[in-house]
């Protein structure tokens, strides 16, 4: 028995079609078939934002934390870890080749010193704010494998040394 819904105009609008098997198959309307689509797309790109920012996104300790690390658990000494602070005044310590130096970085409460084997950059003075990675030996020595150095003269007004310099001058009168 073959049973018809009245017009063919109610059978387009109700989104269902009829066959012979009294099954009926749902027809999805392209508006909605767009939005699942931008979902899903919007959703994907979403996730792997989120995972790539997991991924690169990493965290320094400080000297005192990582100091509670080890006291925690001594297993934590020669593991890889980035170590934020500032070099102490008065401790860089340079080998005649230039290849390695010695400082002692703190954040207040705990002081470590440091070797570096490799140049350093160029704005590494005394006081200034280190990210070093490396790993912290069982001597209390940190050996770091990386060493990055802040530049705070970005961030200050020139030193009065270079007030007196016409391009000083020039830039003064311009402001």
């Amino acid at each position: 028995m073959l049973v018809l819904w009245g017009s063919a105009s109610l059978r387009e609008r109700s989104g269902f079609i009829h066959s012979q098997s009294s099954a009926y198959i749902h027809v999805v309307k392209p508006r909605t078939k767009f939005l699942i689509g931008g979902v899903l797309v919007l959703g994907t790109a979403g996730y792997l934002a989120a995972s790539a920012i997991n991924d690169t996104g990493v965290y320094y300790l400080t000297p005192a934390e990582l100091s509670a690390k080890t006291k925690a658990d001594p297993t934590f000494f020669e593991t890889g870890v980035k170590v934020g602070a500032r070099v102490v005044n008065g401790s860089i310590e340079r080998d005649p080749g230039g290849r390695q130096l010695a400082f002692r970085m703190t954040d207040g409460a705990q002081t470590y010193n440091v070797v570096y084997r490799g140049i350093a950059p160029d704005t590494f003075t005394d006081g200034v704010d280190v990210v070093v990675e490396g790993r912290l030996g069982r001597d209390g020595t940190f050996r770091a494998t990386t060493l990055l150095a802040k530049c705070a003269s970005r961030y200050e007004n020139a030193p009065d040394k270079y007030k007196d310099t016409p391009g000083y001058k020039k830039a003064e009168q311009r402001a």
